[in-house]
């Protein structure tokens, strides 16, 4: 199975999770940037996609409850045309990832990690892991 890359924009931050081979999906890293500092983060993700040799990437997309989009879904927009526009043979596809972040607090706090600044640290690379599982389980299996 090819690799494929998951990741989770912030406003600060850009959570990142890999699959292996097996499909096996692997938070990798929390990537910090100044506030709003996009241009940053596509330098690093570009960066982090070619040291892996890895290209496809799940990037979540952040719909309102309501299913229309909003603010954070046009920032994940633009992300996903500044990556293509460094690199345009990466492969980006846009993943709901309505109530992630809700979901990767909830599987900290499983781990163990109940602390709200330990948790800040994880949040969303862990997210990152849910959008790329969702990504990978919605894949047509061979046969289908």
């Amino acid at each position: 199975m090819k690799r494929v890359a998951g990741f989770d924009l912030g406003e600060a931050s850009l959570g990142i999770a890999v699959s292996d081979g097996l499909g096996i999906v692997h938070p990798r890293e929390e990537y910090r940037f100044p506030r709003k500092a996009y241009r940053r983060a596509i330098a690093h993700a570009v960066d982090f996609l070619h040291k892996e040799k890895i290209a496809e990437v799940a990037l979540g997309l952040p719909y309102n409850m309501d299913g229309s989009k909003g603010d954070s879904a046009a920032r994940s927009e633009r992300f996903r045309d500044e990556l293509l526009e460094e690199d345009p043979s990466l492969r980006v596809h846009l993943v709901d990832e309505r109530l992630t972040t809700v979901e990767a607090s909830s599987l900290l706090d499983e781990m163990g990690i109940t602390d709200w600044r330990e948790q800040k640290s994880h949040i969303d690379e862990e997210a990152a892991c849910l959008i790329l599982e969702s990504y990978l389980n919605n894949l047509p299996k061979e046969g289908d």
